[in-house]
């Protein structure tokens, strides 16, 4: 610590003498100034000289200020990125009614009220640079992004539009990331090369019909993109393309893998260079390496993979490009969702046999029939099946936890399953469900639409309130607020209209709208409002930056009062396995109980869902039980309990 307030005064030292020396510069241009115009004079060439022999001088000079500057700079840009962020060291402090008012924040860091009831046992979280800035974002929530494969069965050339069904798919990921989107497709002719189109921005600005004339292949794999562990630059758009002696291999990944620090360190250690910080590239060079078993007849690569997923156990969704063929990859925890869609031909519809059996067995393991004996035009994989209809595919179920699917022309097959370690579960994101996932997705046998109703109903049992309606902010509550209104009795009805075309190029608010804060955003329907007791749903909180806004936006409109009721339990710990959820001094829930958090955004209560009633409420429609050894749900972000364990080389 010493070391870097010394590298601190050290450079405000030679700013100061940078500063001197350009003051000095100055004044010695400004006095050779009058002289310009009789430059012709002897006793003017005379000072021309000295004033030439002075600048020299002060250029030499300039030169070693430079290096000491640039030299302490250096020492203290390195100061800044080893140096760690301690968060609070356990939750936020759980007062009584009594005690809240006159308790402060800042004595979450070091509470000394006889009254707090934090966890002392809980173990401190270190962040580093890694996450630096991660909650940069204004809505406080955002994944990190969206895989997406498709190739076409049978002979090639394929009738399937491979690059316009990648790219359609990508379109209906766009939720999971807004920043950057990439496409490569292969003709499956060629180990040498791909073609490859990827860029900054929203996929339909980047896509047009030049770029899309470019792709052609007969299978692909596309990404979309929105960074925390590395830079927002082109550099590190998806999918990643490497040569290797065997060819070309292209990587798109979803996720964040725990252990990267002592991942890269093995890469580095084996001679192999990185041009970027992305998990992404360090995944696609690890692949790059033989397993220990060794190859005899070529790369084997399902063993690399396997190989791969024993160092990284977590967390990922792979989508692998070879010149003619994909392996879809889910990690053996099954935290970052991955499912198989099947290309049918035009014509093919869905015909339901409720005399079917065999057909009401599918759909009960999460599978629609959906013309499924019809042969295929091939095969599609995503982070989410919600873009399949869109595209003439049909779900067929997902890549279950530590599976390996190869894909080929002849069709698909499961090449290989790694098992997690003995006596570990599942551990699925569960804010897919809550927050991430769009409500037409199906994960575990269910709609996400059903289990966010779920939600809704066990918000109802827990916390009850006297209302005239019930309504939710769009859209991200609605489900929630649907399944409120049937288990209270109180009726629906919408209280705030959102502005659908407000996006990142809007032009900014006046100070007196931008204190407004949601009226670029929401309107109120002041007729539903006025003199209404309004029970309002959100679907999480996290540094309650934006509740506050539209509860006065409601009050403004009339409201009598307005009860805040948020279908998740409060966010109190950073996620390590690729949701950019804040550092943990950011997250609201650990500054504030409910009541005071209540008091802080001006409604007349708030509550939230509990942990046990989330995981009831998720549990309601599966197919599936934790006692499968699936069906599991990783709750990290809610209740500090990592699966695996806290990695020790986290460096984050």
């Amino acid at each position: 610590m010493q070391e870097k307030y010394m590298i601190k005064i050290n450079f405000a030292i030679i700013k100061t003498i940078r500063q001197w020396y350009f003051m000095c510069l100055f004044q010695s241009l400004a006095a050779f100034a009058p002289s310009h115009a009789h430059f012709n004079s002897n006793s003017n060439n005379e000072r021309t000289i000295n004033y030439f022999l002075n600048l020299v001088d002060l250029l030499r000079f300039y030169n070693i200020v430079s290096v000491l500057y640039n030299f302490v700079a250096f020492n203290w840009d390195c100061c800044l990125k080893d140096n760690i962020m301690e968060g609070p060291a356990g939750p936020s402090c759980r007062l009584s009614s009594d005690d809240v008012a006159g308790h402060s924040q800042d004595t979450n860091d070091n509470c000394q009220n006889d009254s707090c009831q934090c966890d002392r046992t809980q173990a401190e979280v270190k962040i580093k640079s890694k996450r630096f800035g991660r909650g940069a974002v204004e809505s406080g929530l955002t994944h990190e992004c969206g895989v997406f494969g498709a190739i076409g069965t049978g002979e090639w050339p394929t009738q399937v539009d491979v690059a316009q069904v990648i790219c359609l798919g990508l379109v209906a990921l766009q939720h999971r990331g807004q920043e950057s989107a990439g496409i490569v497709t292969s003709e499956g002719k060629s180990a040498r090369t791909f073609n490859s189109h990827k860029g900054m921005g929203l996929i339909n600005n980047i896509f047009n019909d030049d770029a899309m004339r470019k792709l052609k292949g007969n299978l692909g794999i596309g990404h979309t993109r929105y960074s925390t562990s590395a830079a927002s630059e082109e550099v590190n758009c998806q999918p990643f393309v490497v040569h290797t002696a065997h060819g070309a291999l292209a990587v798109a990944h979803n996720g964040e893998l725990v252990n990267c620090s002592s991942l890269r360190k093995m890469v580095l250690g084996r001679g192999v260079g990185l041009s970027t910080h992305s998990d992404s590239e360090l995944i696609t060079q690890a692949l790059c390496l033989n397993p220990p078993e060794g190859e005899t007849d070529g790369p084997d690569w399902p063993a690399r993979i396997n190989h791969l997923m024993r160092l990284a156990p977590l967390s990922y969704s792979l989508v692998i490009m070879l010149k003619d063929k994909i392996y879809a990859v889910r990690d053996p925890y099954g935290n970052r969702p991955l499912c198989l869609g099947k290309i049918l031909p035009l014509g093919s519809s869905y015909a339901y046999k409720s005399s079917s059996s065999k057909h009401a067995a599918v759909l009960l393991n999460g599978c629609a029939k959906n013309g499924m004996d019809d042969k295929p035009e091939g095969w599609v994989v995503s982070s989410e099946s919600c873009g399949f209809l869109s595209i003439g595919a049909r779900y067929v179920r997902e890549v279950l936890p530590g599976e390996i699917i190869e894909m080929s022309r002849r069709g698909i097959r499961t090449v290989d399953v790694v098992e997690r370690p003995a006596g570990k579960q599942q551990a699925f994101c569960i804010f897919e469900y809550v927050y991430f996932a769009r409500a037409d997705s199906i994960f575990e046998g269910q709609m996400v639409y059903s289990a966010r109703l779920q939600c809704g109903r066990m918000l109802a049992r827990e916390s009850p309130v006297d209302a005239d309606i019930v309504s939710s902010v769009p859209e991200s509550g609605t489900a929630a607020a649907h399944g409120y209104a049937r288990q209270s009795g109180i009726p629906f009805m919408e209280v705030l209209c959102k502005n659908r075309y407000v996006g990142r190029t809007f032009i900014q608010p006046s100070t007196r709208l931008r204190q407004l804060g949601v009226a670029k955003k929401f309107g109120a329907l002041s007729e539903n409002v006025r003199g209404k007791r309004i029970v309002l749903i959100d679907d999480s909180i996290v540094r309650g930056n934006t509740i506050g806004p539209i509860i006065k936006l409601l009050r403004d409109a009339g409201a009598a009062e307005v009860h805040i009721r948020i279908a998740s339990p409060p966010l109190k710990y950073p996620c390590y396995m690729g949701i950019n959820i804040p550092t943990r001094e950011e997250l609201i829930a650990n500054k504030m109980d409910p009541f005071k958090l209540a008091e802080h955004v001006g409604a007349d209560s708030l509550e939230y869902l509990s942990v046990e009633g989330l995981v009831s409420a998720v549990h309601y429609n599966m197919k599936t039980t934790p006692s499968d050894g699936v069906g599991g749900h990783c709750t990290a972000c809610l209740t500090g309990d990592y699966p695996g364990g806290l990695p020790d080389d986290a460096d984050w």
